[in-house]
């Protein structure tokens, strides 16, 4: 299932949606025309884990000419809204050999790859959706960079969870882009650096896990006003995600819908020569093979 969350211009209530084609189903319209029971967002939907789930797929397996009015929109009729709102994203920096290379050229990291994941944390207060601003505060940075990543939610509850079993524990996949004022970086902490509202831009859709052959063989592809930036593959991730999975939850409960942010690639605006940066204006657009694109202005906020 392709799932996002969007409003229609008749209503501004988020509602829970599937994507079929050039068309959003609205779930929750067509549980309640079946008489069927069905969370009404993404979270509450993977909080209630695999029944509720396969409802969802029931529903969608049913005759598409036999679905109620007002339950199918085509997607330029909606507005698409981040999927949802993790209770904590936890990003994972240095996890791609040539990043960290270009890193320790223009921001003063190791030389030398990370021997365990580099984690840190985004407020759910920084996540915004496709199509919303990214917000440039000249006032507080003049480095403002992008990363593609790949977006793991995480399905149930983990806790001290084994590398062998870690993709038990994974509902989908999505796409960040990590938002980052190189120039907030304060002696070795990223939580202001990255964690400013609109620092993590999420979606458009997760694409559950059963649709992902697989999730270390992905290209990645981050453009700025067209014009490509970065490149790279999920497979040349330092850590891939069973290990994330396992680190992570060896001392923090990973909990439903909590996200984690797999790494950036190279081609990062503060890595070029001379360095790029975000400025109002400016589109980026970050894709993922099999995904899709998130795509966000980026504006200023003084």
């Amino acid at each position: 299932m392709r799932l996002i969350t969007y409003t229609v211009a008749t209503t501004a209530d988020p509602r829970l949606g599937a994507v079929v084609g050039d068309n959003a189903v609205d779930l929750g319209a067509l549980a309640a025309a079946r008489g069927v029971a069905l969370p009404g967002d993404l979270l509450s939907l993977i909080a209630a884990g695999p029944v509720a789930q396969e409802t969802a797929r029931e529903l969608l397996a049913g005759d598409p000419s036999d679905r109620p009015a007002g339950c199918v929109r085509p997607l330029a009729d909606v507005t698409v809204l981040a999927p949802l709102r993790p209770g904590k994203v936890v990003g994972v920096g240095l996890n791609y050999v040539e990043h960290v290379e270009e890193s320790s050229r223009s921001l003063d990291t190791d030389k030398e790859p990370p021997t365990r994941p580099v984690l840190f944390s985004k407020p759910a207060t920084a996540v915004t959706g496709p199509g919303d601003p990214i917000l440039h505060n000249g006032d507080l940075t003049q480095q403002l960079d992008w990363e593609c990543e790949l977006a793991v939610v995480i399905g149930r509850t983990a806790f001290k969870v084994s590398e062998e079993d870690a993709y038990d524990y994974v509902f989908g996949y999505s796409i960040v882009n990590d938002i980052s004022a190189r120039d907030q970086r304060r002696s070795g902490q990223w939580f202001f650096s990255k964690g400013q509202d609109s620092y993590c831009p999420f979606g458009p859709a997760v694409l559950t896990a059963d649709e992902i052959e697989d999730p270390q063989n992905l290209d990645l592809h981050l453009a700025v006003n067209g014009e490509t930036k970065q490149k790279g593959n999920t497979r040349d991730m330092l850590f891939r995600i069973p290990k994330l999975i396992a680190d992570i939850s060896s001392g923090v409960t990973l909990e439903p819908g909590d996200v984690i942010a797999t790494g950036s690639p190279s081609g990062v605006g503060a890595g070029m020569n001379p360095p790029q940066f975000l400025t109002p204006g400016d589109i980026v657009e970050a894709t993922i093979q099999g995904i899709g694109t998130l795509s966000n202005p980026v504006v200023d906020a003084r």
